[in-house]
């Protein structure tokens, strides 16, 4: 059966302008009916680079607070420290980085929380069973919260071709370690020319993988004790310390609909899922910038459904003619690929598939515009 994905465009009179039809949207999935006094609402977000500015509006976010609030929940912003090592690769950057970004209590009305402890390492594990994975290594704060709600600026992306809700809830519910293994299937590596044998790393590995026993005192990784949970990443000063992202487009894409589905499925009754399609860049907002959009702005989208929502909102962008200052050399023309022209090499129509193969939902959708 079809899901039901609610759609809202950005017209706007004196009387209904885009925080109302927040309101409309929110209210359309029945999350308010779901849950209830006390209960902890886990908003999940993406905080945004410092120097992105495509990231969704923090004045959008703070009226899904409101609403939340109403029904006597405590809801709060939630995302996760990065894999890489930028301005949210641990929590006290992270913090200052979201603020920086707008996202603090008087602009919100919510608390701002970083997931998965102070450099991310913290997960507990959530039994899956599907075709990558037997469990999944889910931030605490994803895991313990009552329900979920999901914002997502819904963008291109330069390994899984968009970057919607599956994504949103995949990479960005996971630990470090969960993290690694999306991207990569060996240990991290040193290199050998930035390393400065401070021996930081070696300090916070906690089994014993990392090595300064040569005559540089360089360090290196023994991957033959490496558990591979990324905390030495974030712990070297002079960025050392490198990924192997070695795993192909189509196999990250694929156990990212795994992590999806073990952030979201323990509370599917008390989820939904918002999209908001402005903005809409060709890379991730984990970039310190924010390239023209691919496509004009669409309007926001409200399921309970992650799947059917991911893929009405890669429909109504390929819908749309390609904007003509963008990164787009070709496909311009409404009904093209613009996430295939954006990134010519993957497929993203993996992660949908998958997604839908394990259960996590549906492709098939109608809208109804509210």
């Amino acid at each position: 059966m079809p899901a039901t994905v609610f759609f809202a465009d950005l017209r706007g009179t004196t009387k209904q302008n885009i925080l109302v039809k927040i309101e409309r949207l929110l209210s359309r999935t029945g999350i308010e009916e779901k849950i209830g006094k006390k209960h902890l609402v886990a908003v999940k977000i993406h905080f945004g680079e410092l120097g992105n500015t495509a990231y969704v509006r923090p004045v959008y976010v703070r009226r899904v607070i409101e609403r939340l609030r109403g029904t006597g929940a405590r809801p709060f912003l939630v995302d996760t420290n990065t894999l890489y090592v930028g301005t949210r690769g641990e929590s006290a950057s992270h913090y200052e980085t979201a603020i920086a970004n707008g996202f603090d209590w008087s602009a919100v009305g919510a608390p701002v929380v970083v997931g998965g402890g102070l450099r991310g390492t913290r997960s507990v594990a959530v039994p899956v069973n599907l075709v990558h994975y037997r469990e999944v290594e889910i931030a605490p704060e994803i895991v313990d919260a009552d329900a979920l709600v999901g914002i997502t600026h819904f963008k291109g992306h330069e390994m899984s071709g968009f970057g919607g809700t599956i994504k949103n809830f995949g990479m960005g519910s996971a630990s470090r370690h969960g993290k690694l293994s999306m991207h990569s299937t060996t240990s991290p590596s040193v290199q050998q020319e930035l390393c400065v044998a401070c021996h930081s790393c070696v300090r916070w590995c906690a089994f014993g993988a990392i090595r300064t026993d040569g005559e540089d005192r360089k360090a290196e990784i023994d991957r033959a004790r490496c558990s591979g949970c990324g905390a030495c990443l974030p712990t070297c000063p002079a960025g050392a310390i490198k990924v192997d992202w070695n795993l192909d487009p189509g196999g990250m894409q694929e156990r990212l609909a795994e992590y999806a589905f073990g952030a979201i499925a323990p509370k599917r009754e008390r989820a939904a899922f918002l999209n908001v399609l402005t903005q809409i860049s060709p890379l991730c907002d984990c970039y310190p910038f924010a390239d023209t959009p691919l496509v004009p702005d669409i309007g926001l989208l409200a399921s309970t459904d992650p799947v059917a929502i991911d893929q009405a909102s890669v429909d109504l962008v390929n819908g749309q003619p390609g904007h003509p200052l963008s990164s787009l050399t070709a496909s311009l023309g409404p009904g093209d690929d613009k996430f295939r022209a954006a990134a010519p090499a993957i497929d993203w129509g993996i992660q949908l598939a998958h997604a839908e193969r394990i259960g996590l939902g549906t492709r098939a959708y109608t809208i109804v515009k509210v």
